[in-house]
């Protein structure tokens, strides 16, 4: 079915993917003027050295960094982090509070960790929320402050009566740069560029407490074999060097900075939540009014700043609707695959104006209304 949207009615950019997400426009241009000091250079060479101290530098700014953390980096991205925690970071038993896909990726690794315990699970279905609760036998708690998967965001709060020997470790793909966080709630932040920070995927980063390093320390030096590729020890080595261990992408590294520096020179992070509390408020509202639809995630107060889901009634052809959508140009509405019967998601990183959230729930009672 073909159906033209009036153009009055179109967002000024209909890019709402949850990853990659939206890298705003002349990104890619300066990316072009720059990069021929930059790409094809050896990362052990200064030009890539300051984009690393720049991309470091922009993340110590965004979160307030305190004294003692560190902003450390490497290859492989956020999952393979959650192999790297298994190697690095526990010691023996790990908790997992698990909302969601990616949550579960996090403990399915922690699980076929041989050398490790059976893991603590604290889990809550798809929409809903769980969060990590003191327990005497676990030297680390994990979770998401986000679910990509679900929409759903997590408090960063130490589980209260937690030990000095216990380090939380929270996976922020989504949700840093685009969340409230005090970051001193948490050991190990990490993330990675694809999300709030309008970049491509591959690197993982991550904001290290003075905890943390010596439990990555502790660790190299109790004779447990851990693999090069996920030695946190040299990454903090190189990383104080404003280096990865391997080749990272320099062009990921650039659009990540050239993001930071907006994020910064805007306000900070306090505004970039501000935006994206304006996104959520439009769509949540909006779900909550239109007959046809329902905000995925129940509970207001869990229902997530950067990553919308909304459940369709079971009448309106999802996979029509976003076709439709798709050929006037608004595009990656999918959902998580599993998650959902009918559902559309939608990001609201900080890249994402509310007005483009606002004119995209027009377009979608435009579309359904003649459907």
């Amino acid at each position: 079915m073909t159906l033209q949207i009036p153009a009055d009615l179109l967002p000024a950019d209909g890019r709402f993917g949850s990853g990659p997400s939206k890298v705003p426009a002349g990104r890619l241009e300066a990316l072009a003027a720059t990069g021929v000091s930059l790409m094809g250079t050896s990362h052990r060479q200064q030009p890539v050295k300051d984009l690393v101290r720049r991309v470091q530098s922009g993340l110590a700014d965004l979160f307030s960094l305190p004294e003692g953390y560190e902003v450390v980096l490497g290859n492989g991205g956020s999952v393979a982090f959650f192999d790297l925690v298994t190697y690095a970071l526990v010691r023996e038993r790990s908790q997992h509070a698990v909302f969601g896909a990616f949550g579960k990726k996090f403990l399915s690794a922690a699980k076929a960790a041989p050398w490790l315990a059976d893991p603590s699970v604290i889990s809550a279905e798809p929409g809903g929320l769980a969060v990590p609760a003191q327990k005497d036998d676990v030297d680390v708690y994990a979770w998401t402050h986000n679910e990509t998967s679900t929409g759903v965001m997590a408090p960063v709060v130490r589980p209260a009566g937690a030990g000095a020997h216990q380090l939380t470790i929270v996976d922020a793909t989504s949700a840093a740069g685009g969340l409230p966080l005090e970051v001193t709630e948490s050991d190990v932040y990490y993330f990675a560029p694809q999300k709030s920070f309008a970049s491509d995927g591959g690197l993982w980063l991550a904001l290290l407490s003075p905890a943390a390093i010596a439990r990555a320390e502790e660790i190299a030096a109790s004779g447990r074999h851990i693999p090069s590729f996920f030695s946190l020890t040299e990454a903090i080595k190189q990383s104080r060097s404003a280096q990865t261990v391997n080749t990272p992408s320099v062009a990921t590294l650039f659009l990540m900075a050239e993001q930071l520096d907006w994020m910064n020179s805007s306000g900070g992070l306090d505004a970039m939540v501000d935006r994206t509390t304006a996104s959520s408020d439009v769509l949540y509202a909006w779900a909550e009014k239109a007959s046809y639809v329902r905000p995925f995630v129940e509970a207001p107060t869990h229902r997530s700043l950067v990553v919308g889901t909304v459940e369709l009634d079971a009448g309106i052809d999802k996979d029509l609707l976003r076709s439709v959508l798709a050929e006037n140009g608004v595009v990656d509405l999918d959902a998580y695959r599993g998650i959902g019967t009918n559902q559309l998601r939608v990001a609201m990183y900080p890249s994402v104006d509310s007005a483009d959230i606002e004119a995209l729930t027009a377009c979608i009672d435009w579309v359904v209304d003649r459907l």
